[in-house]
């Protein structure tokens, strides 16, 4: 089984090709450049392997939350290539991927900076057949009000240093919990996932395979953020 994983939702770019026993992987905090990276990344993984695209059995993808560019992109390249080659292609929750670089720890919170003072974020636990369960929706909303089901574990991702902190704040007086605020979905956690879910029988079409937003609304208006209107009094302005 020859599987490329891409990864592109946060502001890392990250490729990973799983072949047989074998992961390769590049994986680089580039905000903004992952246009720039995807392909030729792609193209690199399969040349240090011996590869050429037609070898890939199976496409996986990241599909969100989290930024709508960086999201769109990796489904777009996963549609492209599984429609040229004429292979399947699976995408999995971004939320799931950043999880299951710490699925052995117990419990896992991951949750990502969603800006405007809001998290994506979900909760996990292993299955006893050691898959990744998730507890509960996926929810994007500020993370003052998030209430999770775990009381220890391991919570990961950038949310939980959003709006100053709060989570990771709550987290640590409740006690239990294990930090890891610099993580983010990683292609390889992304490769071994989408392999196992595979192997159980999932497939989808690529009708199926779309981004996870959780929400439509990507910025907010002037007003919203404090600042002042300009002097003709429009308020529909937006800043990103």
């Amino acid at each position: 089984m020859h599987l490329l994983a891409i990864e592109t939702s946060t502001e890392v770019c990250s490729v990973a090709l799983l072949s047989g026993e074998s992961l390769i992987a590049r994986h680089e905090f580039a905000p903004r450049r992952h246009a720039e990276l995807v392909l030729p990344w792609i193209d690199g993984l399969l040349a240090e392997a011996g590869l050429a695209r037609a070898a890939l059995d199976l496409i996986a993808v990241g599909i969100g939350p989290g930024a709508f560019t960086g999201v769109r992109l990796a489904v777009a390249l996963g549609h492209g290539l599984a429609l040229g080659l004429d292979r399947p292609l699976l995408g999995v929750s971004t939320l799931d991927v950043l999880a299951a670089g710490a699925l052995e720890a117990g419990p896992v919170l991951a949750c990502l900076d969603a800006r405007m003072g809001e998290i994506y974020a979900a909760e996990y636990v292993q299955g006893r057949d050691g898959t990744l369960h998730q507890i509960g929706p996926s929810i994007v909303m500020p993370p003052s009000i998030w209430e999770w089901q775990s009381t220890h574990g391991c919570a990961r991702g950038t949310g939980l240093g959003a709006a100053n902190g709060v989570l990771g704040q709550r987290l640590l007086a409740q006690g239990g919990w294990t930090l890891q605020a610099d993580a983010l979905p990683h292609a390889a956690d992304l490769a071994r996932l989408a392999l196992a879910r595979f192997h159980a029988g999932e497939v989808c079409s690529l009708e199926q395979v779309q981004p996870i937003y959780l929400r439509d609304k990507v910025a907010q208006t002037l007003a919203e953020r404090g600042m002042p209107l300009p002097a003709q009094g429009v308020d529909s302005l937006t800043s990103i």
